[in-house]
């Protein structure tokens, strides 16, 4: 069973920054697509940002381009989300998803497992 371990959320102001972690027990991690979506309270699930196997294979929302960054180490199992220049818009709670297709997908029903999630609250 895959698990996907998110951390890091917390709650900052307006322009500040965040670095999410998704911590994953996975044997094949490289493998994997891995994707950021979140939920903000009365909304559904977006997608974020979502990298492929290859590190240059990536896609983000509009709204994030330019001030999210999403990156991953194989080593640790890791997939990371660098969020800068935060905004009262971006609270919501993140999930990490991966694909075991290993491309890198927009489409939330695309992922195989999903974290717990973390909350991120940015204050105005």
């Amino acid at each position: 069973q895959v698990q996907l371990v998110e951390s890091g959320g917390g709650l900052v102001q307006a322009g500040d920054s965040l670095r999410l972690s998704c911590a994953a027990s996975l044997r094949t991690f490289s493998n994997y697509a891995m994707g950021w979506f979140r939920q903000a309270p009365g909304k559904e699930r977006e997608f974020v940002a979502t990298i492929g196997r290859r590190v240059d294979h990536t896609s983000y929302t509009d709204s994030v381009k330019g001030r999210f960054t999403i990156s991953r180490d194989n080593a640790k199992k890791t997939v990371y989300l660098q969020m800068n220049s935060l905004r009262p818009e971006d609270t919501a709670i993140y999930y990490c998803a991966a694909d075991s297709a290993g491309l890198p997908t927009v489409v939330g029903y695309d992922y195989d497992r999903w974290g717990q999630g973390t909350q991120v609250t940015v204050s105005s």
